[in-house]
């Protein structure tokens, strides 16, 4: 029997009935819709076998690659025959001691650093540094313990406050139960003793002083300045407290801010403080020479037989001035005294009578002398405002102030180094900062310039005394000088 020729006439009339039939009927699979989707237009396109052969046999080795790959994995996962586990590396966990997995085999374990260690061993002390900047709610979350069993124990704690007033680089002591709860807490009671509060499992605290030996040993350190104080100190070990203090006790003379220049030198005698080994906080500075442009600065502590201590030159001369330069820790200063100067609000030209520290809004400010509040209140463009009538005819006028703090009253009699106000941008100001104004006998000086007369040195006796009790510091340093010279030297 012949087969009908697919390329005759009545073939090819025969299959274009059974497509227009078809295209009526499923009109949507082959109107071409070359704006529609992909799908779309993909069913669109006419089918050529003979040019995409390649395109067929590409898809049927891909189907098969995944046959091979997922086929097996399938088996595998619902299979419930057991592996042969003698082609397995099982991973390997440290055993616990002996005595953990004996004695105390329903007790809880952590694993630290690839060891385990019962929860009961973590009663031990653990010993916390306080750092800068870091509140007492952070150590306590460090060390684990929860912020509600820390609130608990400090409500009922009688010396709770000296605990959330801890400095940086003091230290604490806690002690944690089997389950990690807090069971006590030691902290620094003062420079010699240490109080420790126990925990009982009420939530009931004792609190008993903690007995201690302070030692104290005597350092000498020296450092040349290359880039900052605190990069020469840190150089020479000292601590950043030690720094502040020598700064504190040269502030009379030295703008710390302003006059410290590459080639500056110092040298300190101090203590340290230990308390069972460990060095705690409270150290002095006993003596020390700092050398500013070349000028030569000294500073030896003394203890007068009344008790009272003070720093002096090495001709017994107290470094305390009548005044403090410098009433504000400042950033920079943003305008000098000056005879002329134009107004930035104003626009007018006139006399700028004081001194524009620019320091951050809220920064203390302090009483430059011992003195009576003449007034406290709103003065025309310096805004908040406090003058300080200090005997002799000597004045000072705090500008701008934020607000004023408690010791600012009217009448009120204030020593040096009182906060009075805080730094602001009250009155004719473009930014925080304190005017500071210094008058003699109602005339306006400039408070860098001004020369006051110094004070007056030891009496007679005393400065026998004192020059006695500091010799021995006095020669550590100048040997501390000496080793300083290649260093010089080498500049």
């Amino acid at each position: 029997m012949r087969l009908p020729d697919p390329h005759s006439d009545t073939q090819l009339k025969r299959r274009q009935a059974v497509r227009r039939h078809a295209q009526r009927r499923h009109q949507h699979f082959y109107a071409a819709r070359l704006d529609g989707n992909f799908i779309q237009n993909f069913a669109a396109a006419p089918i050529r076998w003979a040019g995409e052969r390649w395109v067929i046999g590409a898809m049927l080795a891909l189907m098969a690659m995944l046959a091979l790959v997922v086929i097996p994995t399938w088996a595998g996962t619902f299979s419930t025959d057991k592996p042969d586990l003698g082609a397995w590396s099982p991973l390997v966990l440290p055993a616990a001691p002996a005595a953990i997995a004996q004695e105390n085999r329903d007790e809880r374990v952590a694993f630290v650093q690839g060891n385990y260690i019962p929860l009961a061993q973590t009663a031990a002390w653990t010993s916390v540094t306080v750092e800068s900047g870091q509140t007492l709610g952070q150590i306590f979350a460090t060390a684990g313990i929860p912020s509600t069993q820390m609130m608990d124990v400090l409500s009922r704690m009688p010396s709770a406050s000296a605990l959330t007033r801890l400095r940086p680089g003091e230290r604490i002591g806690l002690r944690r139960g089997s389950r990690g709860q807090l069971t006590a807490v030691q902290f620094d009671a003062d420079a010699v003793g240490r109080i420790q509060v126990d925990v009982a499992g009420d939530g009931s605290v004792h609190e008993r002083p903690v007995s201690g030996s302070l030692e104290k040993r005597i350092r000498v350190a020296s450092g040349v300045i290359e880039g900052s104080l605190f990069g020469a100190g840190d150089a020479a070990g000292l601590s950043d407290a030690t720094i502040l203090q020598m700064a504190k006790v040269f502030s009379y003379d030295i703008d710390f801010a302003q006059d410290i220049r590459k080639g500056d030198r110092f040298s300190v005698v101090y203590e340290d403080h230990y308390r069972d080994g460990e060095e705690v906080a409270g150290g002095d500075i006993l003596a020390a020479s700092f050398v500013s442009r070349g000028k030569h600065y000294d500073a030896l502590r003394y203890t007068a037989p009344n008790g009272d201590i003070e720093y002096y030159d090495s001709t017994g001369r107290p470094l305390r001035k009548a005044f403090i330069r410098t009433p504000v820790e400042f950033t920079r200063i943003s305008s000098r005294f000056s005879s002329a100067r134009r107004h930035p609000i104003l626009g007018r030209v006139r006399a700028h009578q004081g001194v524009d520290y620019a320091a951050p809004a809220g920064t203390p400010i302090i009483a430059a002398a011992a003195g009576k509040i003449v007034s406290a209140g709103w003065k025309s463009g310096y805004g908040n405002t406090v003058v300080i009538d200090h005997g002799k005819g000597h004045t000072t006028l705090y500008g701008h102030m934020s607000r004023y703090s408690a010791a600012a009253k009217g009448g009120n009699r204030v020593s040096q180094g009182t906060v009075i106000g805080y730094v602001g941008m009250t009155g004719l100001a473009t930014a925080p900062h304190l005017h500071y104004e210094f008058r003699v006998g109602g005339v306006h000086r400039d408070p860098l310039k001004v020369t006051l007369p110094p004070p007056q040195p030891l009496p007679g006796a005393l400065l026998a005394d004192f020059k006695r009790k500091t010799q021995a510091m006095m020669s550590q340093l100048a040997s501390a000088d000496r080793r300083l010279q290649p260093a010089i030297a080498a500049q």
